[in-house]
């Protein structure tokens, strides 16, 4: 049986109210992982000129906490991060490339998941493992890590950063938006200083609001005593006053999707 089996495609121009998609989606529903022996629901999202290019190639942008992104049907209180809108914008205004956005969406096990677990392992072993795979058959991506990105909020930036310190063979860029760095005793900063090898090539966005203001801060300080440079493979943004919410990351979406992906 096929990994995944079902989807639902949307076809939208523009967005002419607060439910609707911008754009072409495929949405694969419960999915099944081996690895985390539970289905899950995953949207692929492509640019405006994808069917139109058949030779060409995306980079691709992997997001935690699917149901948040795109539609506020979905989302938590109703506010999603817009993704879509952001995107599309971005592109027409000539500051990034063309991306596909691929959006998992979480599990009733979230908190395990996104950490450094054994079920955080095994759910980067099904992203790497089965939906990459998948998603580099299905569609036309750029595969390699340095068209690649991993990004997420709260705990969707924890293992965005544990996925690329972890693999940067497979992502070369971590979004880390108000990132729960505090959880399970600081355990992430503690694998940074253990760590004793060379630089790893790839580049980390890391923000706040005043939800994270103390650990954002440090984490960006720890990167750059391990010679990251702030513009070249390091962006560092407080957003002063920004509350811990879905409408204040839809705010900050475009920096990340520059810094990544910017022409």
């Amino acid at each position: 049986m096929a990994l995944f089996k079902r989807k639902r495609k949307f076809r939208k121009k523009k967005r002419t109210n607060s439910e609707a998609i911008i754009g072409n989606v495929d949405f694969h529903r419960e999915i099944y992982s081996r690895f985390m022996d539970k289905k899950l629901d995953v949207f692929v999202w492509m640019p405006p000129g994808y069917e139109l290019n058949p030779s060409k190639s995306y980079p691709v942008l992997y997001m935690h906490d699917g149901q948040n992104l795109i539609d506020p049907k979905t989302s938590y209180a109703s506010h999603d991060w817009q993704v879509d809108e952001t995107v599309t914008r971005l592109i027409k205004e000539y500051k990034i490339k063309e991306i596909i956005v691929v959006g998992i969406y979480n599990t009733s096990e979230r908190l395990e998941e996104y950490s450094d677990t054994e079920k955080g392992k095994k759910y980067l072993k099904f992203i790497i493992e089965e939906l990459k795979a998948f998603v580099d058959t299905k569609y036309k991506t750029l595969s390699d890590n340095r068209n690649t990105a991993i990004m997420g909020s709260s705990m969707g930036g924890l293992v965005s950063f544990n996925a690329a310190w972890n693999h940067p063979e497979v992502f070369g860029m971590a979004g880390c938006m108000s990132s729960s760095f505090y959880y399970n005793d600081e355990k992430v900063f503690k694998m940074i200083d253990e760590y004793d090898g060379s630089k790893k090539h790839i580049k980390f966005y890391i923000d706040h609001g005043e939800d994270g203001l103390i650990r954002g801060q440090k984490m960006f300080c720890k990167l750059t005593q391990l010679g990251y440079v702030i513009g070249t493979d390091l962006d560092y943004f407080y957003a002063r006053g920004a509350e811990h919410n879905e409408k204040e990351w839809a705010k900050r979406m475009e920096r990340p999707l520059i810094f990544f992906f910017g022409l």
